[in-house]
């Protein structure tokens, strides 16, 4: 069991294990029992949790990542990618320092609009939402919110995104600058056929083998 509540990412140590009398009509498939791993404790220890635990709760082995596996792929949804962008230290570019693991945001590109610069002599800034409705994995090297804190603000974001937004998001954060835009959670999940009609529709030239496209989010 959990000796006491367990956040995600965290490197299991003795102390946050137990052994605990269990009625053995309860006893689910995939349990670490005594009788079947006598050494379970030992075993366990030094794996990562995939995923948080609560005091009391029983451990699984599917929950866990060991040590030679990565971490951050294990908890990566199939078929896609982990991008770090990099943020503002400030945390002009991050809420203000709010944004969470887990929390999911738009990305924003900014960039300087060099045809109206030179028309009007000025320097004219642009900013184009690029993705909607994307998970943040981890904000500098927090992946989880720990005893109600907020993530100190990091340098770096990591998202998880298709290959294809992978794509677009690299080449914007060498064409202009990104910021991440917190969505409420009653919006995170919401349609594309309604967030296409809520924004007028944005894209990036991405040149693959030497031929040029249109990405769109």
């Amino acid at each position: 069991m959990a000796a006491a509540e367990l956040p995600m990412g965290q490197v299991l140590q003795a102390a946050d294990l137990r052994w605990q009398t269990w009625p053995e009509t309860a006893v689910a498939a995939g349990y670490i029992t005594r009788k079947d791993t006598p050494k379970g404790l030992e075993d366990t220890m030094g794996a990562t949790t995939r995923s948080a635990f609560l005091s009391g709760e029983p451990i699984r082995p599917q929950k866990l990542v060991r040590p030679e596996s990565g971490f951050m792929a294990a908890i990566l949804p199939a078929g896609y990618r982990a991008v770090a962008i990099v943020t503002d230290t400030r945390g002009s570019n991050s809420a203000g320092g709010f944004i969470l693991p887990n929390d999911r945001v738009d990305v924003i590109r900014t960039f300087r609009d060099e045809a109206n610069s030179k028309a009007t002599s000025s320097d004219v800034q642009v900013s184009q939402t690029i993705l909607t409705d994307i998970r943040v994995l981890a904000v500098g090297q927090l992946i989880q919110e720990k005893n109600g804190t907020n993530v100190v603000t990091g340098e770096t974001a990591t998202l998880a995104l298709t290959p294809t937004q992978a794509e677009t998001i690299t080449l914007a954060q060498k064409v202009g600058s990104l910021s991440l835009a917190l969505r409420s959670l009653a919006d995170s999940g919401r349609p594309v056929e309604a967030e296409a009609q809520a924004a007028p529709d944005t894209a990036l030239t991405v040149v693959r083998f030497g031929v040029a496209r249109q990405q769109t989010r």
